[in-house]
């Protein structure tokens, strides 16, 4: 057993990573490769794909040669995506390090090759606890009592790190009762856990506007009421947060804030339904998108499109915008897939794509920001798609605005199902492929046609029991584009029947999950799955967590006060 003492913390930790395989020192030090997942999905256009796994392949993904190594223990759920930082300098040596949050407001360093603590700490602020679920009620009968959280609810979207700098950014939040809430962004050394100087800094800010909540004709941050849930972006020198709702409590927009990494100062502010309402951003979780130029990619929830006919704040929580007698005007962008630009101390829509049948989205609660978005590698192409089961690819420059006769974009793939997913991508050379998999659906693999860009339906895997509720998180893992290495990664709630004949609900509930893999240029064929051996087990379900694959591991989140690590047993 290892002792280790808590950086901050008033007592020490002991920690016994749980060894899996019997007779296998853990100890690996060996690992030859050293790579990194630094944010979520990867990298900042999110499309999941790790193309420099060199151990896993379509081969020895098997019952035979792998399965479950060790356990990870954390002191709460795990709703944030793991990260790897390869060849950290640690201790006396080099190592891979995983990195751990949970909504306890914990962060952990550990061994990724082992499972060794370095280092733990808790960020919420002193004399306060993080916030939690009972805290947040809501007069809409989906939310009341409020179960997207168990309990408590801390740091929720994925953090993001600076690799050259050593730094981890974040967001931590915090209660000191009812009525007081704050958010702090966390900027700290990776290798101590430690606050770097001027970290940390509270979340503020306010725009000019008259809509819901406004005063004296400025919108402000709500700290309580704004849900920071997608994954963070450092994009050229800046670190973006963004934020939805916490189960539709009114009133509440989608805001955009950026920091500067070095001084953490307030660079820019924005807020998608300033003469309106909700808005909110966050993608079942998958990170903000951004393009080598540093243009951000994000969709939005249901709220206010346009300029309002008559705007009067909704007092009942009911999610049903006002009429607009402009949809196009660019000031209020609920329902849309937007392009943003810096300008200023702002951002600006430079380009965007609402659907003709955004007012049925927002009286349906159909949000089109809710399924996680991509930019697709070698392309044009931004990947999304909407709860009301239609997929949209997007021109990334020239998204098709708005008409009322008819959608303006690339393509329109429907499903019968509501898309709420994290979806991923795989370079196999010749071909290149996208993967979703929907709620109550099979797995599907489209391909890209090479000219036009268009996708093309070109297979599905149908299990005996599909997803219920949610769709599945996905990720790849690939030696490049090297045949027989392609990896698709798939992890979801488990669909089994209850006593009653009606299906689990993860809404309500903690239930089991499961990880599966399948041959990514065959995805018919299913290499391996974490209920095949019962010492594989996942433990219960993470809510919109891609497993992440790194260095010959595969590495999964759960709301079993643990994270669970796959790999060659050997």
């Amino acid at each position: 057993m290892t002792i280790v003492v808590c950086l901050g913390c008033k007592k020490t930790t002991k920690v016994q990573p749980t060894n899996l395989v019997s007779g296998r020192n853990w100890d690996d030090s060996t690992n030859v490769q050293h790579i990194s997942v630094l944010t979520q999905h990867n990298d900042n256009g999110r499309a999941g794909l790790n193309d420099r796994e060199t151990a896993l392949n379509v081969d020895n993904v098997n019952t035979s040669h792998f399965g479950k190594l060790f356990l990870v223990t954390t002191d709460d759920d795990i709703y944030a995506q793991p990260l790897v930082v390869g060849g950290l300098p640690m201790g006396t040596g080099r190592r891979n390090v995983l990195f751990v949050a949970t909504v306890s407001n914990t962060i952990y360093a550990y061994d990724a090759d082992n499972g060794k603590l370095f280092w733990n700490k808790n960020y919420t602020e002193s004399g306060m606890r993080p916030p939690s679920a009972a805290q947040f009620t809501s007069p809409v009968w989906w939310c009341s009592p409020y179960t997207d959280f168990r309990n408590n609810i801390g740091i929720v979207g994925t953090p993001v790190i600076d690799s050259a700098s050593k730094t981890m950014y974040f967001v931590a939040r915090s209660s000191g009762g009812n009525t007081s809430f704050v958010q702090y962004l966390h900027a700290i050394d990776i290798v101590t856990g430690a606050e770097q100087p001027g970290s940390p800094v509270q979340l503020k800010a306010s725009v000019p506007g008259t809509g819901a909540g406004s005063s004296n004709g400025m919108v402000s941050f709500e700290p309580k009421l704004n849900n920071q849930r997608q994954g963070l972006a450092m994009v050229n020198g800046v670190v973006f947060i963004s934020f939805a709702s916490h189960c539709d409590l009114n009133p509440f927009h989608g805001w955009i804030l950026g920091y500067d990494v070095k001084s953490l100062s307030q660079r820019y502010v924005y807020c998608d339904t300033p003469n309106g309402e909700e808005g909110g951003i966050w993608e079942c979780g998958m990170g903000i998108a951004a393009d080598q130029q540093g243009n951000l990619y994000v969709t939005t929830g249901n709220g206010t499109v346009g300029a309002p006919t008559i705007y009067s704040p909704i007092s009942n929580g009911s999610n049903e915008p006002q009429p607009s007698s402009n949809p196009a005007d660019l000031t209020n962008r609920s329902e849309s897939a937007l392009k943003l630009v810096t300008s200023g101390n702002t951002l600006a829509v430079s380009s965007f794509f609402t659907p003709t049948n955004y007012v049925d989205l927002n009286l349906n609660d159909l949000d089109y920001g809710v399924m996680g978005t991509f930019l697709i590698p070698h392309s044009n192409s931004y990947f999304t798609g909407c709860k009301d089961g239609n997929l949209y690819l997007l021109d990334k420059d020239n998204m098709g605005g708005y008409s009322s006769s008819g959608n303006s974009n690339k393509q329109v793939i429907p499903f019968n199902t509501p898309l709420r997913s994290q979806p991923s991508y795989y370079n196999g050379g010749n071909v290149q492929s996208v993967y979703v998999w929907p709620e109550s659906e099979s797995l599907h693999a489209f391909t890209i046609n090479a000219g036009s860009g268009v996708l093309s339906e070109a297979q599905v895997f149908t299990p005996a029991t599909p997803p219920q509720n949610f769709g599945a998180s996905l990720s790849v893992s690939s030696n490049g584009s090297t045949p027989g290495t392609g990896i698709v990664w798939a992890s979801y709630q488990e669909n089994k029947l209850l006593s009653d004949g009606t299906h689990i609900n993860g809404y309500y509930a903690v239930y089991e999950g499961i990880l599966r893999a399948f041959d990514a240029r065959n995805i018919s064929k299913e290499l391996w799955n974490s209920d095949m051996v019962s010492s594989d087990a996942v433990g219960g379900w993470a809510k919109f967590v891609s497993p992440t694959i790194a260095n010959g591991k595969v590495y999964v989140a759960t709301f079993s006060n643990q994270l669970v690590v796959y790999g060659l047993k050997r």
